[in-house]
């Protein structure tokens, strides 16, 4: 398990722990990329709008191996949010904006993708075989 800090700096630090994860379980390089952006994605969701930067705040981040590959969660200390009210990035409104495009790409990159405990937590699973 990794634990950070609400800080926006600690970010920089999930691209170690990935690349401890990749070495581990033999990832090639579109999982580990798919990793990497997802759960980078999922941290500074956590620490941005989950903990809104307070620095007394964890964001905490586990992994699993499953039956058929790898689980990884993420949670914060926030109050949580609802995944179907999220705006949808691809309506043409909202093609313009800066922003809001991270849990379009989680689920794009993530064979499976879920929210846990309000929205504290997002576990994203990734098959290895």
């Amino acid at each position: 398990m990794l634990k950070l800090a609400s800080d926006p700096s600690n970010i920089t630090k999930v691209e170690g722990y990935v690349s401890q994860i990749a070495d581990r379980y033999k990832l090639d390089s579109e999982k580990h990329a798919n990793l990497l952006i997802s759960l980078t994605e999922a941290v500074n969701n956590a620490i941005i709008h989950g903990n809104k930067q307070d620095r007394t705040k964890m964001v905490s981040i586990k992994l699993a191996q499953t039956r058929t590959g790898l689980a990884v969660r993420v949670s914060d200390q926030g109050r949580g949010f609802c995944y179907e009210d999220l705006p949808d990035p691809t309506s043409p409104e909202r093609l313009c904006e800066c922003g809001g495009r991270g849990v379009f790409l989680m689920n794009q990159l993530c064979d499976k993708l879920r929210y846990i405990n309000g929205g504290t937590t997002v576990e994203m699973q990734f098959r290895l075989k």
